[in-house]
Formats: structure tokens, C-alpha cells, sequence
């Protein structure tokens, strides 16, 4: 089972567990992590799940797709490292990943 560590914009920190298959925004979801609202559900048709993988992580996923890349660009504060945690699906080679979350979402 993955662990995955949240990192609030004022650094406080959650470790929590994530079953496999399961996504980033799922995780948070469930465990109450402010700075995740996540309005359409996990659907990519927002940007409220906005997060950013940290660079050692980055590439372990697949890479965004141009209707994420299109969303994440109307989030606040876009980086090269800006992901939607909906389509960051969690598997047993992500245990130990580390996800920051913006000041502030859409």
C-alpha cells in the first residue's frame, strides 16, 4: 500500500495511505486534506485538484494530457510540475511520493 505525503501551502503535513489504483484526489478526499476541493469529482473538467508532484516523482507518471495541460493553465500559480491529483493514479512504486498543494484553488 502506497503512502503519500501531503504538503499544505503553510507546510503542514499528512502521511496517509492510498489503496493501489487509487488517485491522488481520491486520497486527499477521503482524508480531509484542505486544498484539494476537487467540484467535478475526479472528471478532468475543472482545475480544483490542482497540485504540484514534486520533481523527484514527476516522471513516474504518465504524462498530463492535453485537456489536463489546458486546465491546469487556468489554475493560480501553474508550474512545470503542476498536475490535476484526479489523473495521478496511485500504484505500489508511488509509496513514499510527495504532493504540494497550492495557496489557493479555482
Amino acid at each position: 500500500m502506497p503512502k503519500i505525503t501531503f504538503v499544505e501551502a503553510d507546510g503542514r503535513e499528512h502521511v496517509l495511505d492510498a489503496a493501489p489504483g487509487q488517485s491522488v484526489m481520491q486520497v486527499a478526499i477521503e482524508n480531509d486534506v484542505r486544498g484539494i476541493l476537487a467540484d467535478c469529482g475526479g472528471c478532468c473538467s475543472c482545475a480544483t485538484c490542482h497540485c504540484y508532484v514534486d520533481e523527484a516523482w514527476a516522471r513516474r507518471f504518465a504524462p498530463a494530457s492535453v485537456e489536463e495541460a489546458e486546465l491546469v493553465s487556468y489554475a493560480f500559480d501553474p508550474l512545470p510540475n503542476s498536475r490535476l491529483s484526479c489523473q495521478l493514479l496511485l500504484q505500489p512504486e508511488h509509496d513514499g511520493i510527495v504532493i504540494r498543494l497550492p495557496k489557493r484553488q479555482i
